[in-house]
């Protein structure tokens, strides 16, 4: 699968890194989410203390059908530090490795982070958007920042997540009466396609379909 292109080194020191990511905010553009999307992409990644690696799933399924097409998993050792915020320098190189391994190009992606929700508006689902230039969408399951009202209890239901006046995300319940999800644009997408997005990809779940299911890809091979 072809990608974006390389944007910078992952070996920077913290100020650099902070540099990278204000820099790259400037380059995300939050515009109408395509129509036609046929595939959808998903993408988990976690630490595995057994091996001391971060590994990483990538999940491609059909929409509307939500049938898994493709799926691809990565391993890699991560050499940045765990610092909040700066989360996508230790976890990026590793989900870009998995993306590389696809034959089907997904039309969109909705990764386990935060998108333009995050404190210089350049979480991993941004920075994955901006290197693959393809929409991404973050879809994370706890807020890093901003506030809230809490949205209504029915699948749909939502309520602006902002930042000093500014919308940087929608707090969206996926199922009726569960906890909702943080849900912002990461790249090439805006709030509303953001929110449809997902929605279109849930099922019974609280989770939509492909981050479920690279989830559950990631939990398999960490054990």
């Amino acid at each position: 699968m072809t990608s974006g292109g390389p944007l910078h080194e992952w070996d920077v020191s913290y100020a650099e890194a902070r540099r990278i990511q204000e820099e790259l905010a400037g380059r995300v553009r939050l515009v109408r989410l395509p129509s036609g999307i046929l595939h959808v992409a998903g993408a988990d990644v976690a630490f595995s203390p057994r091996r001391g690696t971060y590994v990483a799933a990538v999940a491609v399924l059909s929409l509307p059908g939500l049938e898994l097409v493709e799926e691809r998993l990565a391993e890699l050792r991560a050499h940045f530090p765990y610092i909040p915020g700066l989360l996508s320098f230790r976890e990026a190189p590793v989900v870009l490795k998995a993306f590389a391994m696809l034959r089907c190009r997904p039309d969109a992606v909705i990764l386990d982070g935060q998108g333009i929700a995050h404190p210089r508006r350049c979480g991993l689902a941004s920075h994955i958007g901006l290197w693959l230039g393809m929409p991404t969408v973050g879809c994370a399951k706890s807020r890093l920042i901003g506030e809230h009202d809490a949205p209504g209890l029915r699948k749909g239901d939502w309520a602006a997540l902002r930042d000093g006046g500014e919308q940087i995300g929608s707090v969206l319940r996926t199922r009726n009466g569960v906890k909702p999800l943080y849900v912002s644009p990461g790249h090439l997408c805006d709030h509303e396609g953001a929110r449809q997005l997902v929605l279109n990809c849930c099922t019974c779940y609280r989770l939509p379909e492909p981050t479920r299911l690279a989830h559950r890809a990631v939990e398999r091979a960490k054990a």
